[in-house]
């Protein structure tokens, strides 16, 4: 299949003509479709000749051709991150897969399901001297739950339906090694429909249990990760229920609306500054769908009650008294009614409000700062007046994503960022996939001047299919994180100053609408004027160097 030149000319999700066999590659790409996967993000490579004839001959499945294989993975995993389904990639053998590491590792950290096909040398040449090879499962090992190498045509349906059940039911990383010669052999297997797998509506016993430890608690406090977004509304009922406060851990913003009287923002890191204190003196904690625990940020011995949607999860990282597995919002609605008759803590909730009311002011005020280059906190003010409430956000790693989890009030706009693995680059591949899977809604990518970098070749990308992004650059000619956290332990930022090209004007002779922006008027009006641009957009703006207050000197 040619690849499309805009979004909208992405085929759209059919039916293949028939469940007969085929090649294996044929095989592949029907068992792929049965499953729901609708694009597939890679670099070509001799390795995957077979697969990419297979993919030129139908049209229910896209391939997304990428400049560098790590951009390919982190659209895979933003796209697993952002809808929930299985992300894939593929790419040649050798380099290929050691380029995809870093992107799978973002998968595999944040427990977003990816499958990674590649391929490998001839049958024949396996365990030779053949160029590029190596042993592609001992690579991925780390940072994949199951790799498989495919030897024969009639094992692929086994392998492949193992390595999709393991991705989806675990929300991890897999990885099929297949031979270069395989791909083209016929198989006489079947493509192996999709299971269905249900959550428990609620688990009685551990219900039973938290219920009477939230009844008696006087201090509580919700903790909400990234995964709870299917239980927003059940999440503000039963704080309201139980008369708690609500944390987001990081990278969760957007989940809760900031509007909300018993919303604090962010805890620890990039979060609100007067939190932590009023987090320690909770008597019970609430954690939903998070492993985030942040060192001085919590209790010292607190009662935790933990639910997450799978049980592997409860435990992890954070001391749980009792965990629950299950469909989030079913057990949320649970122990709200379980709440019916409980008596909520107004002293509680008058610190709760009084510590929103603090941080409130003090953002205002860091978000109106005048001057040129323009403040951080004062770019995320205007960013935020411009997005839609439903408008999907994509953070780069950096002092940018620091400051955007600092200043920005959230309405229900959907973060994705690469929250644990913490990869710079992250932010533009992540905004690509995020329009391609979600076309008609506002997507808008912040990140710095040495992410952007990192990924500079896939502005082509982007121009390729024609996606209406919007992707704001913090330009200070600086690593400032690392410059910040060097500087606060003493020692010299050595690295951290950059040399970088004219952005601007290279989107613009990659096929963006661009914009320099040195003032406030000027940001206001590129903002709105990238709204309704049919190509995407780059606004390059020039940024003070100012250190990020978790990171300041003492």
């Amino acid at each position: 299949m040619k690849e499309p030149d805009s979004i909208e000319a992405l085929p759209p999700q059919g039916s293949y003509s028939g469940t007969g066999t085929g090649t294996v590659a044929e095989v592949i790409l029907k068992q792929l479709k049965l499953w729901g996967v609708k694009r597939i993000y890679g670099v070509v490579g001799d390795a995957i000749f077979g697969l990419m004839d297979a993919l030129a001959k139908q049209s229910d499945i896209a391939f997304i051709a990428v400049k560098h294989e790590s951009a390919a993975a982190m659209m895979a995993s933003a796209e697993a991150k952002l809808t929930g389904n299985l992300g894939v990639c593929v790419a040649q053998m050798g380099p290929g897969l050691a380029n995809l590491v870093n992107g799978l590792g973002d998968a595999y950290l944040d427990k977003a399901p990816v499958l990674a096909i590649t391929g490998q040398a001839p049958l024949n040449k396996i365990g030779t001297f053949y160029k590029q090879y190596i042993n592609q499962q001992e690579l991925i090992a780390p940072i994949s739950s199951y790799s498989q190498l495919v030897v024969h045509p009639d094992a692929v349906v086994d392998s492949l339906t193992q390595a999709m059940l393991v991705s989806i039911s675990n929300r991890t990383v897999t990885h099929l090694s297949v031979p270069k010669d395989l791909f083209h052999l016929p198989s006489s297997i079947q493509p192996r429909e999709p299971y269905r797998a249900v959550l428990p509506s609620s688990v009685t016993e551990p219900l039973q249990q938290a219920l009477p430890f939230m009844q008696s608690a006087k201090q509580p406090m919700l903790l909400i990760g990234r995964g709870a977004r299917s239980g927003r509304e059940e999440i503000q009922s039963l704080a309201e229920a139980w008369g708690s406060g609500m944390a987001m851990s990081y990278g969760a913003v957007g989940i809760i609306p900031d509007a909300h009287p018993l919303m604090l923002s962010g805890l620890g890191e990039g979060g609100n500054p007067y939190l932590a204190e009023l987090f320690k003196q909770a008597d019970l904690v609430l954690a939903i769908e998070t492993t985030w625990w942040p060192e001085g940020a919590v209790p010292d011995n607190p009662r935790v009650i933990q639910i997450a949607e799978k049980s592997a999860d409860l435990g992890a990282a954070i001391p749980a008294d009792i965990g629950i597995a299950g469909d989030i919002p079913t057990v949320v609605r649970h122990l709200t009614d379980g709440l019916s008759n409980h008596r909520t803590n107004p002293a509680w909730i008058t610190r709760i409000r009084q510590c929103k009311q603090t941080w409130s002011v003090q953002n205002e005020r860091e978000r109106n700062q005048p001057g040129s280059p323009l403040a951080p906190s004062c770019l995320i003010r205007i960013l935020e007046q411009t997005l839609a409430e439903d408008a999907i956000v994509a953070l780069d790693e950096g002092d940018s994503t620091l400051w955007f989890l600092r200043n920005f009030r959230p309405r229900g706009q959907h973060v994705l960022l690469s929250d644990r693995w913490r990869t710079m680059g992250f932010g533009l591949p992540a905004a690509m996939a995020a329009k391609l899977c979600s076309p008609n809604q506002q997507v808008v990518c912040i990140t710095g001047d040495g992410g952007l970098g990192m990924v500079l070749a896939d502005l082509v990308t982007a121009a390729r299919y024609r996606l209406p992004i919007t992707v704001i650059v913090f330009n200070n000619g600086t690593l400032q994180m690392e410059r910040d956290k060097m500087t606060m332990e003493g020692l010299r930022p050595e690295g951290t100053n950059l040399s970088n090209p004219d952005f601007a004007k290279v989107a613009e002779a990659c096929g963006w609408k661009s914009y320099r922006i040195e003032t406030a008027e000027q940001m206001e009006q590129a903002l709105a004027q990238s709204k309704t641009s049919p190509i995407p957009v780059l606004l390059e703006v020039l940024t003070a160097r100012i250190p990020h207050p978790d990171f300041s000197s003492p």
